[in-house]
């Protein structure tokens, strides 16, 4: 089902309703700041299996996590001094950095590096659907099966109807992948070049 949220205004009781769905072990697709999302609560293993099974992803691919704000992210990946300066700069934005995890991060998502993505979209209802469920959530982009991005609901409706359990309706925009920047030891690393500029990190 589909689930119009005002974009600049969230309705709380529409965030509480997909944060209900998420802690229940449910698979949502939701917009970001750069592309719709398909996402899950990352204590879920159950969840977290399923969204790799809907987009038949390699359990060794890594996966990112979106948080509302930057006061808990110390507590899911290893955070220098050096990176805290760089998240409080770019984040919230058009970005996924690299880090180290911790070991509250899930076995299921680490990859054989032991590092996990961070995103703070630039999205209201992102922000808001994460401060509610109260925890980070797993992230992957919504494409067609030729890997081309998906930027209507809609049309996410029509592929995904009955795949997951809710699609939250954000609006129209024009989708791009995050840039990914590695951050490991302390030395930036482009990884992908997306919607963020990564001149400062050349």
């Amino acid at each position: 089902m589909i689930l119009q949220i005002n974009p600049k205004n969230p309705q709380p009781r529409h965030i509480k309703r997909v944060a209900d769905v998420l802690r229940s072990g449910g698979v949502i697709v939701y917009p970001t700041d750069t592309v719709y999302g398909l996402g899950c609560d990352i204590n879920s293993k159950k969840a977290i299996e399923r969204v790799r099974r809907i987009k038949k992803m390699d359990p060794k691919r890594p996966l990112s996590f979106v948080f509302a704000d930057l006061k808990t992210i110390a507590d899911y990946a290893q955070v220098s001094d050096f990176a805290y300066k760089v998240l409080r700069r770019y984040l919230p934005g058009h970005y996924t950095f690299i880090l180290k995890a911790t070991r509250l991060v899930p076995r299921i998502v680490l990859t054989k590096r032991n590092e996990v993505g961070i995103r703070i979209p630039d999205n209201r209802i992102c922000q808001s659907l994460v401060a509610e469920l109260g925890n980070p959530i797993l992230s992957s982009s919504v494409r067609m099966p030729d890997d081309q991005l998906l930027d209507d609901p809609v049309e996410i409706d029509r592929m995904y109807k009955g795949i997951v359990d809710i699609i939250v309706d954000g609006g129209v925009f024009l989708p791009a992948p995050s840039s990914v920047i590695s951050l490991v030891d302390d030395v930036p690393e482009v990884i992908r070049e997306g919607k963020g500029d990564v001149a400062p990190f050349m």
